[in-house]
């Protein structure tokens, strides 16, 4: 039977809004990943069957297949195809399945997967040209009343019973375990320095914009609710925008061998689930019960957790209902403090999630997270010696 394998896994230090990654075009910013990994493990790329690269806003910039466009820009032949995905927020994760299928399939053998989102010259929400812009149409409408994803965010604390203080003391977790991550050297093999390019910057960023070190409870409590008069999530209990790009390096295990490369990690298993799109941010609580039920694992079993910290609730209310070793869900802090560039954060948690199995010797691994529309990826990992 073929093994799907992580060869490897590079990604962007995440950047601010506005902030060191800003001056990069979107293509030349995904572009800078495929590169790096061609060049890390002394890959021919001539030998990549296809580039599947997620992106959640692909209108001006970003447009016109940016997984194609990144592919040219990093050097890659001409004969390289490239296909861009959007399942909103799991892009990337999705652009990942979409890889380890084809490899487990026999289609391919050698696939580049990955993702990109310039938050800061791609806003969400953003359309080429003036116009109504409603990607929802009269039908959809009559059934589901759609609110805003921080809305959403506070009907799944009200659901859960999660406090502000519950979320501000997990926010504030997510900063001291980045800071530690970063300090410690824990993303060092997973960081691909890269030009700062803005206003008045020079040098080189090396490590994620956004981990604030000198936040605190106090300045966390003292922040308004960003998006319902009198409620408790707030921006500082929210993911950051940015901007970044992240790509894995996927084959079959037999092509790795052939090539000389080690593989580090197999596909055990993954799904994809979905409900309720009026509360949209739930569904990594079905997509882990799938997951742990295909598998027939318990999440004990589970070394390793990486779930996206889209808000603060989504993490908690997740947690109300596996009960997890804390410990284990996002050791090296998450969204909330790193970042979440939407088409680049699926790649980006893999990145982290294989390295973090390699430093504590980890078997499994589990990447879940919430997306537009209701729905969710699951993946379950396992580490190769």
């Amino acid at each position: 039977m073929t093994t799907a394998v992580i060869v490897d896994a590079v990604r962007t230090p995440v950047g601010r809004r506005g902030g060191s990654l800003a001056g990069w075009h979107p293509v030349d910013l995904a572009a800078q990943p495929l590169r790096a990994l061609v060049e890390r493990n002394d890959l021919d790329p001539a030998v990549v069957d296809d580039v599947v690269y997620g992106c959640t806003m692909q209108v001006g910039e970003q447009a016109m297949n940016i997984a194609r466009n990144a592919a040219l820009a990093a050097g890659f032949p001409d004969t390289v195809p490239g296909t861009t995905v959007d399942r909103q927020c799991g892009s990337a994760q999705q652009a990942i399945h979409f890889a380890a299928q084809a490899v487990l399939a026999g289609a391919m053998d050698v696939v580049v997967a990955g993702g990109v989102e310039s938050m800061t010259r791609v806003p969400i929400g953003a359309t080429t040209e003036p116009g109504p812009g409603e990607p929802y149409g009269p039908l959809y409408l009559d059934r589901f009343q759609l609110v805003h994803q921080g809305e959403c965010a506070e009907e799944i604390a009200r659901r859960w019973h999660v406090s502000r203080e519950d979320m501000d003391v997990f926010a504030l977790e997510s900063h001291r375990r980045a800071a530690r991550a970063t300090d410690e050297g824990r993303f060092k093999n997973e960081i691909l320095p890269i030009e700062r390019r803005g206003e008045g910057l020079d040098g080189v960023l090396e490590a994620d914009e956004g981990v604030r070190r000198d936040t605190s409870l106090e300045k966390l409590a003292a922040l308004k609710p960003a998006f319902v008069e009198g409620g408790s999530v707030t921006a500082g209990t929210s993911s950051q925008i940015s901007d970044g790009a992240a790509a894995v390096l996927v084959m079959s295990e037999e092509r790795a061998n052939q090539l000389g490369l080690r593989p580090r990690a197999r596909f055990v298993s993954f799904v994809v689930a979905a409900n309720d799109p009026e509360i949209m941010l739930t569904a990594p609580i079905p997509a882990t019960r799938r997951l742990l039920e295909r598998t027939g694992m318990a999440l004990d079993d589970i070394d390793v957790v990486e779930i996206n910290e889209a808000f603060a609730s989504v993490v908690l209310a997740w947690t109300h209902e596996f009960h997890p070793d804390r410990e284990r869900v996002n050791p090296n802090g998450g969204a909330i403090a790193i970042g979440h560039p939407t088409g680049c954060s699926g790649a980006r948690l893999m990145a982290t999630l294989v390295n973090e199995l390699e430093r504590r010797a980890g078997r499994y691994g589990l990447q879940t997270m919430c997306e537009g529309g209701g729905q969710a990826n699951a993946t379950l990992i396992e580490r190769l010696d």
